[in-house]
């Protein structure tokens, strides 16, 4: 068993220095108008969300904007929240498609800067719950442009759970699998520290003596208690994922039974006719709520607002959301999209939004005056726990 833990240090390490040493240089401020395209924009994206129809014709949202605005779009995919803050720290590209426990690192790092949202034109159409919303608002300031979201979820094997499992139980304690099984190497867990919330959010229903309220905000009592689960877990877990591609083949070739996914993978399985679908468990789920962030040092402000603008359009909106299985930011996308269908929304999770506990950054001084353990403790004991058998 091999478990690519030198490159996850490597990749907590280098954020870890973003998010421990906030910096202290003057924010960019908010440009107050446009002039002429750059010619190029780079952007840092999670994998499936920048599509040119190479992998499928009918989803490309691209070549249009590039014909349209002279702008020649560069993507680098990354697989983690983590590398994209260590590639934004780095520098040499424009924006960002950051998750919750990415945002605020890079706004406290001085890594990104604010927008204006006069110069997007269609940011009245931004879903009223994603406007403000605190994982890139801060002091009254935007900075980023809501791009998509979702759940992170349950994704199983239909020839091995003929009925659907309704628990993440699945892949945290070890049992019997309904084909007479046991789950002990035929699940997956993520790889990135904020998998921890994931087994808070399921210890929060199984022992409520924890008293955890929120997953994202963990005492030391609390925490250990997590840290507890995650190590058995360890036990069961023969390699856990980060790539997206990988992680689909994994769960084609390696046996696989249940794992947390993105409705990525399952999407890519089920239209390549593999037995695997997905739920929405009853503990509820984490999840992601992506902002297209610009960087501070962006040479091509111009033509990265023409890419925020063209990113929230219905047709890209709904377009992203039927091939990555996410929730437009825009509701507009949920109608008249051929591709995403009027039931789309419905089907990929529109109304689970309260129930969805989204990624943010773990802090030490959380709500209610409490201590809690930061985002930096987080990231070693997990490198230690994966890195360990």
């Amino acid at each position: 068993m091999r478990v690519e833990s030198i490159r996850s240090i490597f990749i907590s390490t280098v954020a870890l220095s973003v998010f421990a040493g906030v910096a202290c240089g003057k924010k960019s401020e908010a440009p107050t108008a446009l002039g002429q395209g750059e010619g190029e924009v780079s952007i840092v994206a999670w994998p499936g969300y920048i599509e040119r129809g190479e992998t499928d014709k009918g989803y490309d949202w691209v070549t249009g904007f590039e014909k349209e605005t002279g702008c020649k779009v560069t993507v680098k995919t990354a697989a983690t929240s983590d590398e994209m803050v260590a590639l934004m720290n780095g520098g040499g590209f424009d924006l960002v498609t950051a998750s919750g426990d990415a945002s605020l690192r890079l706004i406290a790092g001085n890594k990104v800067q604010e927008i204006n949202t006069a110069l997007v034109p269609s940011w009245s159409s931004i879903d009223e719950r994603l406007q403000n919303a605190p994982w890139h608002t801060v002091e009254g300031k935007h900075y980023g442009v809501p791009y998509q979201w979702g759940p992170n979820v349950l994704m199983y094997n239909t020839k091995v759970f003929k009925q659907a499992p309704d628990s993440w139980a699945v892949v945290f304690e070890e049992q019997t699998f309904p084909d007479g099984k046991t789950n002990k190497g035929r699940v997956q867990a993520f790889d990135g520290p904020i998998y921890i919330a994931d087994a808070a959010l399921y210890l929060k229903v199984k022992n409520p003596e924890l008293g955890i309220t929120d997953p994202y905000e963990l005492d030391e009592k609390q925490y250990n208690a997590v840290l507890e689960l995650l190590k058995k877990q360890r036990q069961l877990v023969p390699k856990y994922w980060h790539d997206a591609m990988v992680h689909i083949e994994d769960f084609k070739k390696e046996g696989l039974a249940a794992s947390s996914a993105w409705p990525f993978q399952v999407n890519l399985l089920a239209g390549d006719k593999q037995p695997v679908a997905s739920v929405f468990p009853k503990e509820g789920a984490t999840g992601w709520a992506d902002t297209t962030m610009l960087h501070k040092d962006s040479k091509h402000v111009n033509c990265a607002y023409k890419w925020m603008e063209h990113s929230i359009s219905p047709k890209v909106q709904g377009d992203l959301a039927s091939w990555f299985g996410s929730v437009p930011s825009v509701p507009a996308a949920c109608k008249g999209n051929p591709l995403l269908t009027d039931s789309g929304c419905d089907t990929n999770g529109f109304s689970n939004f309260s129930k969805i506990s989204f990624w943010r950054t773990p802090v030490e001084n959380c709500s209610n005056g409490r201590k809690c353990v930061p985002y930096k403790k987080w990231a070693e004991d997990y490198i230690a726990i994966i890195g360990s058998k």
